[in-house]
């Protein structure tokens, strides 16, 4: 009878655990952006107004495009290190093919990035290196190119079209916000509501079964490095329009830090097999707000690294605690 009675009460205590663990991951991005924006209004003079948070989401818009992709090769439990050498890529190609039109230089940066992209999917699915080590090469190598590419120099634009990507809006939005939140839909409804979505999630909970089961593995993987390839391609065109320069010395420099960290942060596991796209986007925006926080308040960039930092490794151990479950 003791043991039962000791063993009731430590088992309710388990499950409740359990319960604010899963709700931590389900809903705490969610309600710690909340908790941001609440704070902001009280203690934060002037941090949201219309011009402000105008700002924070043109800031940010380029990461949730990067850190889309991203989710897409964690979601195989993978990793892209090459994202800001990809971003690099396309500002160093955009000048040079600017004088053709902006369809065309998009074209060519677009390529780019899907060119980097099939690279890391090759040495993923085909020769076999682990993810980590198969990005680093064009982590380093591809932003290398960039500078020989752009001759070591920052290069100003000038193309009216090109520039209006930057700054131009749609309905009083800004249009980089407009293309983020369209990709989001269109990456949301990919994992979703598609086969290959579908694909890719089963890969990343166990690629062998996948590959027993018949689903084309090698070709599932290579897309998703494409893709993702693609996608920071384009935030670096965005990236390069806002600026109204290309400089392929500093351009997606971190990126790639900043998009694993919106990904985590939303709720998608490091060992693959569930993506959570609305929770990357939040994460994303997460993270911009605690900065700007931070800034508003006078506190070094240090502090928001640090906290930055927690609030990683929260929700690495978060996701861990419910997949041990």
């Amino acid at each position: 009878m003791t043991t039962q009675a000791t063993a009731a009460p430590a088992a309710a205590g388990r499950a409740t655990r359990a319960n604010a663990v899963a709700w931590l991951q389900e809903y705490g991005v969610y309600s710690a952006v909340a908790g941001l924006l609440l704070f902001n209004a009280f203690f934060t003079e002037h941090f949201l107004t219309v011009d402000n948070l105008r700002t924070q989401l043109i800031q940010v818009a380029p990461i949730v495009i990067v850190a889309l992709g991203m989710a897409l090769v964690i979601g195989t439990e993978g990793v892209d290190l090459s994202v800001g050498s990809a971003m690099a890529l396309a500002a160093a190609l955009l000048p040079l093919y600017l004088g053709y039109g902006l369809v065309p230089a998009l074209v060519v940066a677009l390529l780019a990035g899907a060119v980097v992209g099939a690279i890391n999917g090759t040495l993923v699915s085909v020769v076999g290196l682990q993810p980590i080590v198969a990005t680093l090469a064009l982590f380093v190598g591809g932003r290398g190119l960039a500078l020989v590419m752009a001759d070591g120099q920052l290069k100003q634009i000038v193309n009216p079209d090109l520039l209006a990507l930057g700054t131009n809006s749609f309905l009083g939005v800004p249009l980089v916000v407009l293309i983020a939140g369209v990709l989001a839909g269109a990456v949301a409804f990919l994992v979703h509501r598609t086969t290959f979505g579908r694909q890719v999630v089963a890969i990343g909970g166990n690629r062998k079964a996948a590959g027993l089961a018949g689903l084309p593995v090698k070709r599932v993987l290579t897309g998703v490095y494409v893709l993702c390839g693609m996608l920071a391609a384009l935030a670096g065109v965005l990236a390069t329009a806002r600026l109204t320069a290309s400089d392929p010395s500093s351009l997606g420099t971190l990126m790639e830090l900043s998009a694993i960290t919106a990904v985590v942060v939303g709720g998608t596991p490091l060992s693959g097999g569930s993506i959570r796209v609305l929770g990357t986007v939040a994460g994303a925006l997460l993270m911009q707000l605690l900065r700007a926080t931070l800034v508003k308040h006078d506190l070094p960039d240090s502090t928001a690294q640090i906290a930055q930092a927690a609030i990683i490794v929260a929700a690495v151990y978060v996701a861990r605690e419910r997949r041990s479950r």
